[in-house]
């Protein structure tokens, strides 16, 4: 064999082992979040989900996706059953065991867990490589970094205004620095009047915040939250006496996802108004 049929037989083994090792772009997909349901519908990837799990209701197509479990847990039989590709996980919503049983079980496994609204985009982009939708993917995630940061830009000097986060009436509980919406409302350029708080997510006395004396109110527009608390007993807080109380979307404001940035519009034109 001659120097030149050598070379050519050893390009043609390096193509095909190069070849091998790239993985094929996911097609079956178990999306254990709502967020990550909302990521891979908005990179073109939503056809791909085969199952989910409760509360993953955007967009529209996404209410008819089968659910195999929620925050109680998951279905690992259904799993099984469907086979698929890829299962993209939630590490601070799925059960540690789930996780942990799937992976156990030889299953492709990608957590989806964004602490912070920048990593938003990066998890689009690993998303796309992982579902071959790369250019939707870096698309979207691009627009959302221009859109973040304008809002940021735009936010940045307005004059800071005291507020409440009501994540919660009863038992009274808020959100403190580490909190997904606390980067909302720094972003907002709003003053968490419990962001000092020793835990992130802290229970909250009615006596506490007539002392904090915050200039907006902020409930998710769930009931049971608006009616848990009659505000109007306590006129002498400044956001009751101005009547800036707002209730906004929860689905914008804890979601993880490209949405998120209408929460945080959102939530800068409440602090606005009390501005």
């Amino acid at each position: 064999m001659n120097i030149l049929c050598k070379l050519l037989l050893a390009l043609s083994l390096f193509i095909s082992v190069s070849a091998s090792a790239v993985e094929a772009p996911a097609k079956r997909i178990v999306a254990l979040s709502p967020h990550s349901v909302e990521m891979l519908y908005a990179i073109g990837a939503g056809d791909s989900i085969v199952a989910t799990t409760e509360y993953a209701d955007f967009p529209e197509a996404a209410l008819d996706i089968p659910r195999i479990g929620g925050y109680h847990g998951v279905q690992i039989e259904r799993i099984l059953e469907l086979n698929p590709d890829l299962v993209v996980v939630w590490a601070s919503g799925n059960k540690a065991e789930d996780i942990t049983r799937i992976k156990e079980l030889g299953f492709k496994v990608f957590d989806s867990n964004p602490d912070t609204l920048e990593a938003v985009a990066d998890e689009l982009e690993s998303l796309g490589e992982l579902t071959g939708h790369q250019a939707q993917a870096k698309q979207v995630a691009d627009d959302y970094r221009v859109k973040l940061a304008k809002l940021r830009s735009d936010n940045f000097a307005k004059a800071e205004v005291k507020v409440f986060y009501q994540l919660w009436s009863t038992p009274l509980m808020t959100v403190a620095k580490n909190s997904w919406i606390q980067q909302i409302i720094s972003v907002c350029h709003g003053d968490n009047v419990f962001v000092d708080s020793a835990s992130d997510y802290p229970h909250v006395s009615l006596e506490t915040i007539l002392l904090k004396l915050p200039e907006v109110i902020l409930q998710s527009q769930d009931e049971g939250n608006i009616i848990g608390v009659d505000w109007s007993q306590w006129a002498e807080i400044p956001a009751v006496k101005n009547q800036h109380i707002y209730q906004l979307n929860a689905d914008l404001l804890h979601r993880a996802a490209p949405r998120a940035l209408l929460g945080v519009e959102a939530l800068c034109d409440a602090l606005d108004k009390a501005r």
